[in-house]
């Protein structure tokens, strides 16, 4: 059977879609000279550095338990995730003007997964984590972006020490 080349259209216009998402990431914030991304609210951890680790649940009632979290700056944290609500939830480490971003680019594409070290994304009764090194003092901002939850409140501060 022949194929129209409009059908593939879609398809080829996510793909590049996509890539230009992904070239925008990696170029925003700023960079070590080992390459790690460095933003506002700190970067990707290293498994070996883990400081502490923090048991975070995604909890009936579109709420994190608990949604203040207290760490010092420096420090990098092991965040251990549970989804123990019947719907998927996410947890999405950054500044407010970052997750609003991307709580509206949610809205328009709802069924986006994430492979970014400062998002997970989880089933009802699964496990996950997150490490993450809090590089600066100040607040951190986290939040589930699924089309619904951020607005019915779900989402958290961890507040950042300075040393």
């Amino acid at each position: 059977m022949k194929y129209a080349p409009f059908i593939c259209f879609p398809r080829a216009a996510l793909f590049f879609y996509s890539l230009a998402l992904a070239a925008t990431a990696a170029t925003a914030g700023g960079n070590h000279a080992d390459g790690h991304h460095d933003s506002p609210v700190g970067m990707p951890g290293v498994a070996t550095k883990v400081s502490r680790t923090i048991q975070v649940d995604m909890i009936n009632g579109m709420r994190f338990k608990p949604a203040d979290i207290q760490v010092k700056q420096g420090e990098t944290i092991r965040f251990v995730l549970k989804n123990t609500d019947s719907v998927k939830h996410e947890f999405s480490l950054g500044t407010k003007q970052e997750l609003l971003e991307h709580y509206e680019l949610m809205k328009k594409f709802p069924d986006m997964e994430h492979d970014e070290p400062n998002k997970i994304s989880l089933a009802p009764g699964k496990q996950g984590e997150v490490i993450w090194q809090f590089t600066k003092a100040g607040s951190v901002d986290f939040a589930c972006l699924h089309v619904g939850h951020f607005d019915a409140g779900m989402k958290g501060q961890v507040k950042v020490a300075a040393r």
